[in-house]
């Protein structure tokens, strides 16, 4: 087995030549169907020798798969394995085959996929000794019971080694104990069989081995449902508060006993749960709090190998740090999401017009064409069927991303009369959704981005008129106060001492002296 991956170095070849070696090998062996494993593996290893790519990638071509087809065959294999849904993309494959590292969860997704370990993908090295050869004990010289390859190793030393050695030990025992089967009486060979059945139940009752109650994660999707179901209709304070407490409760879950695949489970929770406290922080005006939430939905996705969460998170990070007027962190994090996001799910068009709306807010005019045309192709990529989000469908996001985003991306761009066309059009958007999915900040916002547009224009009363529209929401959240104080600036500026002008400056006063302070306490148990 080889020890450890090899430098980059060499000139790497075109996958042509990869294709070819394969070809070859398969051609010699008698073109085998289905190709067995360890010729898969005597190809990546020829490959990686011969054309200096990294081991991820010399399975792929080993296997005679494209990257998208090793994609489409990842998500295969979850659903027929029944595992957990991951948001796996062509995008996120490239990185690894490039040099990044998938997280624990990925590594052991494609491990399974292509029946290897990480050693042999490039994603560790073994530095164990070579074992000693001993022909007279299969375990010893390579080769397990049923001819397969012993690939048990010990990568450290002290209590870790001694573990090892008594498992070894064991189950060298277990070895001879099967192997004599053959030789033992009917009777003594039923006996060991026994045994044998006596400790699989054993085992398999210590991998379910849970304190979850029955019915505990049925509970928390019902709850993450509801409380994302209340996060447009009720005080964000309220909400927060209530988030806050199932999040405390699911991180206790975490410290308990239960099986892997709860585990994965509950991980998803609690990254779900932070992703909504992101924004019911942003609302609340505390950004430091919903940038700390947005990385903890983050590092809670990577862990349940859930790249769909890691990218609803990146989505808060990116409009956070917008208001916060850090454009070059919010396209950082637009970019980082749409890694992890699917090609064809709503989420992609958001976060790409994310990056177009950051570029705008930079000034910068040709990175915001560039990155709105993409939200553009990817809207007109979207499969008939728009996906649900708890319940919710997701598309009226991307359709609210491809008005309303442009729309604030013009006003900071000078661009008036295109500013006002497609605030109008969010408005429209927002106005013609079903109740379920209407979202009264947003609408307000699209009013103050139509305000904007028509003091830009020489047009300060209907400006006015639209900013007391906006405060007139039933959700004056800090994103709508942050917008309408740009506006209120502007119309100061331009039109001062305007009667219509200071009396909408001092509603957004009071309307900021009522949130505060907004944020309750995080601390405690």
């Amino acid at each position: 087995m080889r020890s450890q991956a090899k430098p980059q170095t060499q000139a790497v070849h075109d996958v042509s030549c990869g294709k070819a070696l394969r070809e070859r090998a398969l051609g010699e062996a008698g073109s085998p169907e289905p190709v067995p494993q360890v010729l898969i593996a005597q190809i990546a290893a020829q490959i990686e020798d011969h054309c200096g790519h990294r081991r991820l990638k010399c399975r792929r071509l080993a296997v005679g798969w494209t990257v998208a087809q090793a994609v489409a065959a990842a998500h295969q294999f979850v659903e027929d394995e029944n595992l957990a849904k991951v948001g796996l993309s062509e995008r996120s494959w490239k990185d690894w085959e490039a040099g990044g590292l998938p997280s624990p969860d990925y590594q052991d997704l494609l491990c399974r996929l292509l029946a290897t370990n990480p050693v042999e993908l490039g994603f560790a090295r073994d530095y164990s000794p070579a074992p000693a050869q001993d022909d007279s004990d299969p375990l010893w010289n390579g080769d397990g019971l049923d001819g397969t390859l012993l690939q048990g190793k010990t990568e450290g030393a002290g209590a870790g080694l001694r573990t090892f050695t008594e498992v070894g030990a064991t189950k060298r025992r277990d070895a001879v104990k099967l192997a004599g089967l053959a030789m033992a009486s009917p009777a003594a060979a039923a006996q060991i069989l026994q045994q044998a059945a006596a400790e699989a139940m054993e085992f398999t009752r210590q991998a379910e081995a849970t304190s979850l109650g029955s019915g505990t994660l049925d509970h928390l999707d019902l709850a993450v449902t509801e409380f994302n179901r209340a996060y447009s209709l009720k005080p964000p304070r309220a909400v927060f508060d209530a988030v806050m407490d199932y999040r405390r409760k699911v991180d206790a879950l975490l410290k308990g006993r239960h099986t892997h695949r709860q585990e994965r489970e509950l991980l998803a929770f609690a990254g779900w749960l932070s992703e909504l406290l992101a924004w019911l922080a942003h609302d609340l005006g505390e950004a430091r709090t919903g940038l700390a939430f947005a990385t903890d939905a983050f590092v809670h996705g990577q862990q349940a190998g859930h790249g769909q969460l890691c990218a609803w998170a990146m989505d808060a990070s990116a409009s956070i740090n917008l208001y916060e007027q850090r454009p070059g962190k919010a396209r950082d994090a637009a970019l980082k999401g749409l890694i992890e996001a699917p090609a064809t799910h709503p989420l992609t068009v958001r976060l790409h017009a994310q990056a177009a709306r950051a570029a705008a807010a930079d000034g910068d005019a040709d990175g915001f064409t560039t990155a709105y045309r993409a939200a553009e192709d990817a809207y007109r990529l979207l499969p008939p069927r728009s996906p649900r989000r708890f319940g919710m469908d997701v598309l009226p996001l991307a359709d609210y991303a491809l008005t309303s985003y442009p729309a604030t991306s013009y006003i900071w761009l000078g661009q008036a009369e295109e500013a006002r066309q497609h605030a109008e059009q969010a408005l429209a958007t927002y106005e013609a959704a079903p109740a379920a999915s209407r979202s009264p900040s947003r609408e307000a916002i699209a009013r103050i981005d139509m305000a904007l547009a028509h003091a830009l224009l020489g047009d300060p009363d209907d400006a006015v008129a639209l900013g007391h529209q906006a405060l007139d929401s039933g959700r004056v959240v800090d994103s709508v106060r942050h917008r309408a104080g740009d506006l209120t600036s502007y119309l100061t500026r331009r039109y001062p001492r305007q009667a219509a002008v200071e009396g909408l400056c001092e509603r957004l006063a009071a309307a900021d002296a009522a949130a505060r302070p907004a944020l309750p306490a995080t601390t405690g148990a």
